[in-house]
């Protein structure tokens, strides 16, 4: 029986796909990898590319040229699923070698099956996923997230890292914060994570200026500081979703730390509004921690 891995033997698991996220997802995996020292595994889900198509030809065909035709689609149904495999393989290297620019070696690995239930198997060796921010099917539109970037989101416990389309380097962060315990537990995990060190940051909190002086902002700014960091305060009046969108592009924010979960005006990510249009409407990576 296998052991579950220590957290510093966990890695950080990307799902790739043939979306235009490919290759952001890549980058951003690799980033993260190297930032946190863990092992990087770039992963792709065979699942509904490779099904095959079954018709149902009895009573529609005499017996000789059913036969004939079922072996054909046969034929074709292997040589789809080789195709499959090979376009697999060749999305996985072009990963690799975007991942090895941020530094890191990753591994390979093809899996058979529905990504969630996939993601969730691996669950307790991984460390953080990286997602793109919508897949192959929702490539192109743009009201919506990834189903299968809110299905994850909903099932795992670990922290998700989600991709834009294009790569862009973490320079600066903002943590939506709301003095919720789940935003609280965000701040104490950026502080005490290797991820982010070291990277100028600010703290949002969505209210008036009075706000930006409450315990709540306190606490925040003495606990990043603690941890080395010199984090901007901001509160900011208006409705979440827009106001955190504007203030992200107002800050040249990279990447943009939110709770999975929260309460009072951040609340019920993905199937809550507000953080659905926040991770829709802002056009940077996000992520998302419980």
């Amino acid at each position: 029986m296998s052991q579950t891995p220590t957290f510093a033997e966990r890695r950080v698991l990307a799902a790739i796909d043939v979306s235009g996220y490919a290759t952001s997802v890549a980058a951003y995996a690799g980033w993260a990898a190297s930032r946190l020292g863990a092992p990087l595994e770039l992963m792709h889900a065979i699942d509904r590319e490779a099904a095959l198509v079954t018709v149902d030809l009895t009573g529609n065909l005499y017996l000789g040229a059913q036969e004939g035709l079922l072996e054909e689609m046969a034929l074709l149904d292997e040589q789809r699923g080789n195709l499959v495999r090979q376009r697999s393989t060749t999305l996985l290297e072009q990963a690799h070698g975007i991942a090895k620019g941020h530094g890191v070696a990753a591994t390979v690995r093809q899996r058979h099956g529905v990504l969630v239930d996939t993601l969730l198997a691996l669950e307790d060796e991984v460390r953080l996923f990286v997602l793109g921010k919508r897949g192959e099917n929702a490539d192109f539109a743009r009201g919506h997230l990834g189903s299968n970037l809110e299905r994850v989101i909903r099932a795992v416990d670990r922290p998700v890292l989600v991709a834009p389309r294009a790569w862009r380097p973490i320079q600066r962060f903002m943590i939506a914060f709301d003095g919720s315990a789940t935003t609280r537990r965000c701040v104490e995990l950026v502080a005490a994570s290797p991820l982010l060190r070291g990277l100028p940051c600010d703290v949002l909190m969505v209210g008036d200026a009075a706000e930006a002086q409450a315990e709540p902002m306190q606490w925040a700014q003495a606990q990043l500081q603690a941890a080395g960091f010199s984090p901007g305060m901001h509160a900011v009046p208006g409705a979440p979703e827009s106001v955190i969108a504007e203030q992200v592009a107002a800050r040249s924010i990279d990447l943009l730390v939110m709770g999975a979960y929260g309460h009072s005006r951040i609340r019920n990510l993905i199937v809550g509004s507000t953080t659905t249009q926040v991770v829709r409407n802002c056009q940077i990576a996000v992520l998302l921690l419980r």
